[in-house]
């Protein structure tokens, strides 16, 4: 296919034990066209008008001995974004250590060998700044918001609490109460419910099909020792990226980095773990619940990877089916075809199109809210809609969708903060930052039939993960929910 190739990530090899930096420079456009020249004299005025320089920071990109990339945009703000981002999250643990990286994300700010609890949190009080971490299922991340002038204070508290955590025995079972707790909380927000049991009976019996909290008895028993193997195991200079946004210096973040993890992370020794696999399973999870008063629904097929090709299809194909909820205005006059349904036929109080990637796999589906009488109803639009995005999607939709996914993109990039996770991210799954000017070109260059193409090829016939919490009698039965992935009659 001919979107194939202009979606296709490059992937940069990484050179180890050696220093080595590149930079990605804004994009310079020029007309294709011929230089006029007038008895054998070019008119020089002409350059310049026949040239746009796209007024966007340039992102820089250095690599440590020991493996550990530096990465940073310099937008000239006061204040600046500044993190940790690193390749190990859920997926890299095992039945009996699942739940140990979240449980260290909690622990990073209970004390380290030069601060306590009480000083670290004093401290980034004193400066203004914020400290924040997050896991998710392939990526760890610990960062700070600072002026810019304390990015030195900022860089150094990072690398303080990855290596030097004292991970007292006092505080993992403190905290212990503190993430059962949590669990507690996630328990009540079904939306997150029903994802962990898409993930789980999608990828069953694999790392993806655990959950990030991981199970109540792995939180009572984790020790010292479990986080002490996990950070030796996974916190390894390769593995890590040290991003930042907003004022920031590259060669004074450089010098930093050198500085605080050049010579640490070599402790860290021995082969980096590969990824362990993820096989998709079409299959179900029914949660019965009739005193429930609404059904909570997601199906989902398997989608790509971050650098497979047909992602950027993919997600404008996402962008395509929308999102809606009844608090929105427009009814029938919305774009998204599914939505004009919903509305007319009033099918359901919400839904929202997801397209989750992951390094080798992804979920590329639908979640749902719906009254119990109208599940099997709306159920049947979701597919219809589906398979006309297989046959017939026109291109005035892909265009909308396309300028959709577009300026979502751009609007998520507001701020030091996202375009520190947009770097950190992107070096992790791509080894290097895509520049706004390639990913519009690689939107560009998505059309009707590649839509068409891509989408029968991961739609049409497959099947589909199903999780279904609530008053869900009326769901139908799981094989005639298969046969309408690739025939319906209305």
């Amino acid at each position: 296919m001919a979107a194939a190739t202009a979606a296709r990530a490059v992937i940069l090899p990484i050179a180890r034990r050696r220093l080595w930096s590149f930079t990605q420079r804004p994009l310079v456009r020029g007309a294709a066209g011929r230089s006029l020249h007038f008895g054998g004299i070019r008119l020089r005025s002409t350059q310049p008008a026949t040239q746009i320089v796209l007024n966007v920071p340039e992102t820089r990109v250095t690599c440590l001995e020991n493996g550990l990339r530096v990465a940073s945009e310099d937008s000239g703000l006061s204040t600046c974004t500044v993190g940790l981002w690193i390749d190990a999250g859920s997926r890299y643990e095992n039945e009996k250590n699942n739940g140990t990286a979240h449980f260290l994300e909690h622990m990073a700010f209970k004390g380290t060998k030069k601060r306590s609890q009480l000083d670290l949190e004093l401290e980034i009080e004193n400066m203004g700044a914020h400290l924040n971490a997050y896991t998710s299922r392939e990526q760890t991340v610990y960062y700070a918001k600072a002026f810019s002038k304390d990015l030195p204070r900022a860089v150094e508290i990072l690398a303080d609490i990855i290596q030097n955590s004292t991970l007292g025995e006092a505080e993992i079972e403190r905290e212990r109460g503190v993430i059962l707790r949590e669990m507690q909380e996630v328990e009540t927000n079904l939306q997150e419910v029903v994802f962990d049991y898409l993930h789980a009976t999608a990828y069953q019996n694999t790392a993806l099909g655990r959950t990030i909290l991981g199970p109540t008895e792995n939180i009572k028993s984790i020790n010292r020792k479990d986080l002490v193997d996990y950070i030796t195991t996974h916190y390894k200079g390769p593995r890590i990226v040290l991003a930042a946004a907003g004022g920031v210096s590259h060669d004074e973040l450089l010098e930093l980095a050198k500085f605080h993890f050049g010579d640490s992370l070599y402790a860290n020794k021995g082969e980096v773990p590969a990824l362990p696999p993820c096989k998709f399973t079409g299959s179900e999870i029914r949660v019965r619940d009739d005193k429930m008063p609404l059904a909570h629904l997601a199906i989902a097929v398997e989608a790509v990877g971050w650098a497979h090709p047909d992602t950027i299809c993919l997600m404008v194909a996402n962008t395509l089916i929308g999102n809606w909820d009844r608090s929105f205005g427009g009814g029938m006059n919305l774009s998204s075809k599914l939505a004009q349904l919903t509305c007319h036929g009033n099918l359901c109080h919400s839904f929202q199109s997801f397209n989750t990637s992951y390094t080798d796999t992804g979920l590329w589906g639908l979640y749902m809210v719906c009254e119990p009488a109208t599940i099997a109803d709306m159920l049947h639009a979701v597919q219809q809609e589906w398979m006309r995005l297989c046959t017939n999607v026109t291109e005035s939709e892909v265009a909308r969708a396309k300028n959709l996914l577009k300026t979502n993109m751009l609007l998520q990039l507001d701020g030091s903060t996202p375009i520190c996770e947009d770097i950190g991210r992107q070096m992790l799954c791509y080894n290097r930052r895509i520049p706004i000017p390639e990913l519009e070109a690689r939107i560009d260059a998505v059309n009707a039939k590649t839509v068409r193409e891509v989408c029968t090829k991961y739609i049409y016939d497959k099947s589909p993960a199903i999780a279904a919490v609530g008053p869900i009698e009326r769901l139908p039965d799981f094989n005639q929910i298969c046969s309408n992935m690739c025939w319906l009659r209305d």
